[in-house]
Formats: structure tokens, sequence, C-alpha cells
């Protein structure tokens, strides 16, 4: 691999959603990511899985739990997905890692944290968004709150904050030779991502309802807008200038109703003003108006049509990995950039190459392998 992160290594247990997303974070950039996933069958992850190594181990027999410990003797981070207590329960909890390698930063994803009340209940993305305090601000006005998919929680506040927190903690453990835990709670991480609109709610700026605001669908000049064709645009226009130019594009300079941009009295009837005039001409007619000027516009496209734009295209922002469309590593650095990535391996597909670089030999391996401890 290469990369700003090679010469890192991750030992990652294996599981769904933030984890891997972290765990593809960091080897998209060069850090060797060694996935342990149990026997049985796999969830598939063939975008968030890519770039790693695999080993399958029974983490229930002692045997197992001690292939793990040995592959975090050697590793700068690991880091795991599950309850709290469950890790301690294998054997495989911080106490007894960080026993092992003093400078191993040992990370954990959660939804709700390694403590209070809510530690040790389900959850999805959707949950801990919501208590949060984010999801109530998702959604249109007069409607109830919809969740934004799954980005918020499980990738914004989840696995990339994660990520962030084990590279940040490895170059503390570099300078200090010492290791620690680091707790990934999602609702914190969708909490933080709502950084600037708590700053605005501070300041008055902000109503804590839906739809009614400057940034959620209230404004008529940051909103989506439906085609002729029944395909969308999105208008960004909130600086004096870009609005001048989303007037001047569209024939509205001469209309005095849209010289009140920021009165949100003013804002649903300006808004059918212009529903009305976006529904006059198909999609591309307004891509060839507003493209690539200041008015601050994007087509809505789907993934169908996303790879296949010409900006994606030029940037390659999108390629084929493993007979799939994926989207590539980023963000992009200058002096050491990221490979491309490598198609997810089959589950247990590197165990006794991974066993070998720590000095099991092959009797030892057949004797895992015989006993079920390996995959």
């Amino acid at each position: 691999m290469a990369g700003p992160l090679q010469g890192v290594k991750i030992v990652e247990m294996a599981g769904i959603g933030p984890g891997p997303f972290a765990g593809m974070m960091l080897a998209d950039h060069g850090a060797e990511v060694i996935r342990v996933e149990r026997p049985g069958p796999q969830p598939p992850e063939p975008v968030l899985g890519r770039s790693r190594r695999s080993i399958v181990v029974d983490l229930k027999s002692p045997d197992g739990v001690a292939i793990v410990r040995d592959l975090a003797k050697s590793a700068d981070g690991f880091l795991e997905g599950l309850r709290p207590g469950v890790m301690e329960r294998l054997g495989l909890g911080p106490e007894v890692l960080l026993a092992d390698n003093p400078k191993l930063v040992y990370g954990r994803m959660t939804g709700w944290g390694q403590s209070g009340p809510y530690a040790a209940a389900a959850g999805h993305d959707i949950n801990y968004i919501a208590l949060a305090g984010a999801l109530h601000a998702y959604g249109r006005a007069g409607e109830k709150p919809t969740p934004p998919i799954n980005m918020v929680g499980d990738f914004g506040g989840g696995g990339m904050m994660l990520a962030f927190g084990m590279v940040s903690a490895i170059l503390s453990a570099r300078e200090t030779g010492k290791g620690q835990v680091i707790d990934c709670a999602m609702t914190e991480g969708a909490a933080l991502l709502m950084g600037m609109i708590w700053g605005w709610s501070g300041l008055g700026m902000w109503r804590d309802e839906r739809g009614v605001n400057l940034l959620d669908g209230g404004a008529h000049f940051y909103d989506t807008y439906e085609c002729a064709d029944g395909r969308f645009i999105s208008i960004g226009s909130i600086e004096p200038q870009f609005y001048a130019e989303l007037r001047r594009l569209t024939g509205l300079d001469s209309d005095p109703d849209f010289d009140a941009q920021l009165d949100p009295s003013r804002w649903a009837p300006l808004k059918a003003k212009l529903e009305a005039l976006f529904k006059t001409h198909p999609r591309d007619h307004w891509c060839r108006l507003m493209e690539m000027t200041d008015v601050c516009f994007a087509p809505v496209l789907s993934m169908a049509e996303a790879p296949g734009h010409p900006h994606n295209l030029a940037r390659g922002s999108f390629a084929e990995v493993g007979g799939m469309v994926q989207p590539m590593p980023a963000p992009r650095y200058s002096e050491t950039p990221a490979a491309p990535p490598r198609p997810a391996p089959e589950a247990g597909a590197d165990g006794a190459e991974i066993l070998a670089g720590l000095g099991y030999d092959a009797a030892r391996i057949q004797s895992l392998k015989a006993a079920g401890a390996l995959g």
C-alpha cells in the first residue's frame, strides 16, 4: 500500500457499518489493516471491506483469543464495535491488550458510548442521531423528521470520527510511548457534526424546528427544485453576489419581490415562484444555463448518474474495483498519494500468511486449522 499511513498496522474486529468504514479510511490511506472475522457467513462489505487482509478466528477458542492477542502485540491500533463488556468477556479487553502492548491505541465504536444509562441497549443510526438532537432538524416544515440514510451517525459521527481518533492517538503514542483507549460514541459524533447549528442557535440565528431555517430547505435560495422532466437541481445562492447571479440568469432581477432575500416571512411565496419557474424546462436546460457559474448550482444526480458526470470523470472520483463501481479514496495528497483500492478479500483468505508473519510455523498453523481456531 501507499499513502501517508504507510507503516501503520491496525487490527480490526469485523463488524458492520461504522467500524468497517473506519477501517476502510485507514486502509485507503496506507495503513495495513488486518480484519479479524468470525467463522460462518459474513455480512457483505464489498466497499467498506476493501484494501484489507482477512483472517478468520474462533474467539470462543483459547487458541483463537491467543491469535488475536499476538496480532495486537505488534499493532499500532486495534478497533472494535461490539457492545460494552463483550471484548472483556472474550479476554480481549483494553486492559489485557495494553498490558501486552503499552503503545497500542484501542478504538471502541458504539452508538451510545461505553458508559451512561443507554450504554448496554441496542440501537441503530436513527436512534443515535435522535438522541443527539440532530434528527429533529432533518425534514420539511410541518412534516416528521426524515433520517438522512445512515450518513450522520454511522459514518460521519461514527466511522470518520473513530478514524480521526485513531490517527490522533497513534501520533500521541509515537511521541509519548503510551497508548490509550478511544471511546467513540455515535451520539456524540452526530452532535459534534451539528456544531455550527448549535452556534447559530446560541446566537438566536436558528429556530429549533424543521424546514424554516437558512440551510434546511426553509429559504428559497437554498433548496432543491423539480424540473419539467421530473429530475431535480440544487440551488445554494446564499451570499448576495451569488443571489444576484441567480436572479440575473433566471430573469428574476426585474422582479422586486426577490429583493427581500433574507426576510423569512417572504421565503414561502418566493419559493413558490421558483418552483413554477424551474418546472418550465427540463434539468438539462438549467444545467446549460447555470452549471459552472457563481449561482452555486449543481444537478441532483442519482447514484447511477454521478460516476459519469464530467467533473467526477475528470477527477477520477469513482472507479471500478472488483467489478463494482466505488468512490475513490479521499482526500488527495500531493506527496503521499493513496494507492488504488484493492477488492475486499474473501473471509480468511490471508490467515496462514498473517500468522506466518507473526512467526507461527506451518505445523502450528495446520494444528490451529484442525482445531477450528483458525478458519
